[in-house]
Parts: C-alpha cells; sequence; structure tokens
C-alpha cells in the first residue's frame, strides 16, 4: 500500500509539471551600451584612473622612451616574450626570452614585460591573448612584478567593445590591477594568484 501510495504521489507531481507551460521564453532586450563615445584624451585619463584605483603603477609615457621607463622600475632579471619590440626593451637590465621557461625560472626573475591586446577604460582592464608582444599565460602570472606597456590605440571604453576585438580560441587573460584577494575579515591579501606588484605604461604613439 505504501509503495502504491509513492506511485500514485509521484506520478501526481509529474503530471503537474508536464502541465506548465514550456514555451520558450520572449527575447530579453539588451538595453547595454556597445560603444563608447569618449575622445582618445579621455580614454586614456579614464583608464590610468580605474588602473589607479586597483593600486597599480600608472605612468603615461612617450613610444622612444617605453625602455628607459622600465629602467626606472625594474632591476636584476626580466623576461620577455620573443616578440617583445626591440624599442620597449631595457638595455641596462638583464632581458631574458621567454622559450619555455619552467616555473621555477620563472619565479626566480625579477619580473617580466609584455605588451597587450585590449584595455577597457570602463574598468580599467587589461587583456592579454597571447600574441607576440604578450606571450604564454605563465609568464605573466608567475613573475611577482608586471610590466605592461599598452598603446594608447588599444584603449577602448566599453566591455563589449574590447569583446568585439578578441578571438575566443585564444588563451584570453583578463588583468584588474595587482594579484590581490580578501579573507573572510576584508583583509587584503596580494600576490596570491599572480604578480604582486602591476606597472601599467601607457604609450601615446603620436609623441617620441
Amino acid at each position: 500500500m505504501v509503495e502504491q501510495a509513492l506511485t500514485t504521489a509521484r506520478d501526481e507531481i509529474l503530471a503537474r509539471i508536464r502541465a506548465v507551460d514550456r514555451s520558450a521564453p520572449e527575447p530579453i532586450e539588451r538595453r547595454y551600451r556597445r560603444s563608447g563615445s569618449l575622445a582618445r584624451a579621455a580614454l586614456v585619463e579614464l583608464f590610468a584612473a580605474r588602473v589607479a584605483d586597483y593600486r597599480a603603477d600608472v605612468r603615461l609615457v612617450p613610444s622612444g622612451a617605453v625602455a628607459g621607463a622600465v629602467e626606472s622600475v625594474c632591476r636584476g632579471r626580466v623576461s620577455v616574450p620573443p616578440g617583445l619590440p626591440d624599442a620597449w626593451r631595457p638595455s641596462t637590465v638583464d632581458v631574458v626570452e621567454d622559450r619555455g621557461l619552467s616555473a621555477h625560472k620563472l619565479d626566480a626573475l625579477d619580473g617580466v614585460i609584455t605588451g597587450c591586446t585590449a584595455a577597457i577604460a570602463e574598468t580599467g582592464t587589461i587583456i592579454l591573448s597571447g600574441g607576440e608582444s604578450e606571450g604564454r599565460r605563465a609568464l605573466s602570472l608567475v613573475p611577482d612584478l608586471h610590466i605592461c606597456v599598452v598603446r594608447s590605440d588599444q584603449i577602448v571604453e566599453l566591455v563589449p567593445e574590447a569583446l568585439a576585438v578578441l578571438d575566443p580560441g585564444r588563451p584570453l587573460t583578463f588583468i584588474s590591477g595587482p594579484s590581490a584577494t580578501s579573507d573572510i575579515e576584508l583583509s587584503r591579501i596580494e600576490g596570491v594568484h599572480g604578480p604582486r606588484t602591476l606597472v601599467v605604461l601607457i604609450v601615446n604613439e603620436e609623441e617620441q
């Protein structure tokens, strides 16, 4: 009798579920903005301010002064992806090209220099996609110092604009400030998932 009652109850529940209208819902109208309206100078200013909010070191440099800016930040040995432009490579720092360095060797470095694919002004986010000037993900995640060169023409205002230029088949890394996390008491700890220090060099290609 108990088994029969359970079966009856189950059948009743399933009958109610089947009675629910399961037609496709109406499409939701997306009202978010897909393109920004800020001028280039305003984009750079907003991006710099948002990145600084994340406790990153942000510097605006002319295109011909990138190597000098790197030298002012880092000493010792730094690694770079093989495709990093020669003009960005410091002459007074020991530069090691990453051609499959082990995690142990990457961790022993004093820093890493990379470019980026895009940057988002509204969120202060830098996006790497494993390009020639960016290298593999481990290169930007293991060393404790990441110096990232962002050209001003790579900065867009909104997230949809950045997504439109990305290849979803690439290994994407989104960086919003130095690596940090907080425990239940909101104590901030930096350097847990990646570099403890992020230096962003914003380069205006029109300035020399």
